[in-house]
């Protein structure tokens, strides 16, 4: 038996969070590590204690191997859980914590070493007779070995790095001709990924399905499967949506797929939480792909299939104790469907974006289960992976689980950055993902580039923006004011009072007119046409709208100087009152004090400390909404302090000059 009492969790963001979360239910005590970038990060105050292990990038933290066991031992720790990703799959590091008199929670190394190469991985479930793709997985390396191997196999093929995943190191060649360039190219790009330029060749099977089992062993002969998930839904071979069941699964294809896995897993004397990953083709063979020697990302649709919490199962059978379970227990109940959140450009190839997260908040829908790594106030760096989450939505049936957690994006306020939380709900929306017909080929057949642009902001959007700022600034107004009846409100001897808005979002811009009506209804009036909205429900960051008898959900900020952000089924738009915006900027009476109107970017500072300047010159440039603004001085004076920098990100009120009138 391997007793331990603390666990030092090698990872950072949800996984953590995820891992901590059983084992202080557990009543074991957790130990987190960070590095610089992540000194506030949710999971570092989850933990019992922790430990900064270096600078942000993470070769010189969450990849040093050196850096982690140091950290360990001053904490105390006496188990270590890798999560997924950084070192999980390392197998020099599991024989460093061997090493270091330190529990892995997790297979032991040479299983981690043998499944994290892919031709000896394959060589061995060859031997192991379990059912591979056709290709070419030999010792020769050399050009015209490949070349040779790849004329048998034919085309279609995959070249593939040899020691890693995740895309990288990966080719699709319909033609041999283009061979030799494939070879190379993937070569390089894998010695760089994996530090090795072994390639293998396999038969590319052509929108297939991607489907892994998710097995377990123990020390004591137990080794199982708990079914299977469909992980068709990727881009650039990453995957988006999994689920479990597979769709198109049938009792006697799981219980072959299943042994096929518990075969895989018990050839190479496996131990703990591991997922065998298949290609389904649509003739019901599969072919094994790869084992990866952890826990999985989707790991969480297992969990609210079987009822059984994965990572308390690691944990039974790091400290040498039998699951306590056999195959004919594993029950499958319902439908668990997940999305990975991701800080990433759909429209600019899913190009990982950063940024401020404004607002995080998760919809109320019951049935969704919300494993996420961020907060509100938290900054999305470049030196890790863009995902920030997952939502996982549980139902008795495949068509009601899709359907609660596409209304859980829907409602789920993500606010600040960039992210695929629009593109996640199209995704679910598609009729070819509904009629669970979903291959590999899913995103780039259904979803080409113009499909996945966020929608520019339309007249119904910028009507909602203009009433609820409406609705905000009177009753901001309201509050400030003293002995003014709420029955007064909208209200005037002259008869219905008109106020203008101007909102841009975008390159989009509306010129609008806002009428109060009678119990508390507004008339939103543009050339294009008009709305009837009624505020039904109002909070500091959501409202109910009832626009033309239609109940809309909006999430929004409000900042002053006419800045809104509203959030509409997954769709952000910032919006701007651009009449607000010229009379702060025309403002008679100067105080000196220069301040961004509108949140933005410093483009350029025109002046330094001890200028003299005059009324009206300009002190700097700010692009928001896609738009330049002129910073203009509002009096005449000496510039005493710039704290505007070129390329800084500023809120709307954020203090950038200070002149001196005296001077």
């Amino acid at each position: 038996m391997s007793r331990f009492s603390s666990i030092l969790v090698a990872n950072r963001g949800e996984i953590a969070l995820r891992v901590i979360r059983t084992a202080r239910a557990m009543g074991y005590r957790t130990l987190a590590i960070y590095s610089l970038a992540d000194a506030d990060a949710p999971h570092v105050r989850a933990a019992d204690d922790a430990a900064c292990i270096g600078p942000a990038p993470a070769a010189q933290s969450y990849l040093s191997v050196t850096a982690i066991l140091e950290a360990a031992k001053e904490l105390g720790a006496e188990a270590i859980h890798p999560g997924y990703g950084f070192l999980s799959e390392s197998a020099e590091f599991a024989r460093a914590c061997e090493d270091a008199g330190l529990v892995l929670i997790g297979p032991p190394a040479d299983a981690i070493a043998l499944m994290g190469n892919k031709a000896e991985a394959k060589r061995r479930m060859l031997a192991a007779g379990v059912p591979c793709v056709p290709g070419y997985q030999g010792e020769d390396q050399s050009e015209a070995a490949l070349l040779a191997a790849a004329e048998e196999i034919g085309v279609p093929l995959m070249v593939k790095a040899a020691a890693g995943g995740g895309g990288r190191g990966m080719r699709l060649v319909e033609d041999l001709s283009a061979l030799p360039k494939a070879l190379s190219a993937a070569a390089s790009e894998a010695e760089n990924a994996f530090g090795s330029r072994e390639l293998i060749l396999e038969k590319a099977i052509l929108r297939p399905r991607h489907v892994e089992v998710q097995v377990f062993a123990d020390d004591h002969g137990t080794t199982l499967h708990m079914g299977e998930r469909d992980c068709s839904v990727q881009r650039r071979h990453q995957k988006v949506v999994e689920e479990a069941p597979c769709p198109v699964m049938t009792p006697e294809l799981r219980e072959r797929m299943g042994a096929a896995a518990v075969e895989a897993a018990r050839a190479i004397g496996y131990r703990g939480a591991g997922t065998v990953e298949f290609l389904l083709g649509d003739d019901g063979q599969f072919y094994f792909l790869e084992m990866n020697t952890r826990l999985q990302v989707e790991h969480p649709v297992t969990e609210m299939v079987t009822g059984l919490d994965l990572v308390e199962l690691q944990l039974r059978v790091a400290e040498g104790r039998p699951l306590g379970l056999t195959q004919e227990e594993i029950r499958l109940d319902g439908h668990a469907i997940e999305v990975r959140l991701y800080a990433e450009d759909p429209a600019k190839n899913f190009l990982p974006r950063t940024g401020h997260i404004r607002l995080w908040e998760p919809a109320p829908t019951g049935g969704l289960r919300f494993d996420m790594g961020v907060e509100t106030g938290q900054e999305i760096s470049p030196y890790y992976d863009p995902m920030i989450g997952k939502l996982i939505a549980w139902a008795p049936n495949r068509e009601t689980a899709r359907r609660r957690l596409a209304g859980g994006l829907k409602d789920s306020l993500l606010i600040g950055l960039t992210t695929n939380q629009r593109f996640l709900i199209d995704v679910l929306e598609e009729d070819t993902f509904v009629e669970g017909r979903a291959t590999t080929a899913f995103i780039d057949e259904c979803f080409p580039k113009a499909r996945r642009a966020v929608p520019e902001a339309t007249l119904q959007d910028a009507a909602c923006a203009a009433a609820l700022l409406y609705r905000l600034e009177r009753d901001a107004h309201h509050a400030a004011s003293l002995g003014v009846p709420a029955e007064l409100l909208d209200w005037a001897s002259g008869g219905p009072m008109h106020t203008r808005y101007v909102m841009g979002a975008g390159h989009a811009a509306y010129d609008l007119s806002v009428t109060p009506r009678p119990r508390g209804a507004l008339l939103v009036a543009s050339d294009d046409g008009q709305h009837m909205i009624e505020l039904l429900s109002l909070t500091d960051t959501r409202c109910a709208i009832r626009m033309d008898g239609k109940t809309v959900s909006t999430g929004y900020i409000w900042q002053d100087g006419g800045a809104i952000t509203l959030s509409r089924a997954g769709v952000v738009h910032d919006f701007q009152n651009q009449i607000a915006l010229a009379a702060f900027a025309d403002e008679p009476t100067g105080s000196g004090i220069i301040a961004a109107p509108m949140p933005g970017l410093v483009l350029e500072v025109s002046v330094a400390v001890g200028a003299k300047v005059a009324k009206g010159d300009v002190l700097a440039v700010i692009e928001a909404m896609k738009m330049q603004h002129e910073i203009r001085a509002d009096i005449d004076g000496i510039v005493t302090a710039v704290e505007a920098v070129a390329g800084l990100q500023v809120t709307a009120g954020g203090r950038l000059l200070q002149i001196d009138g005296d001077g």
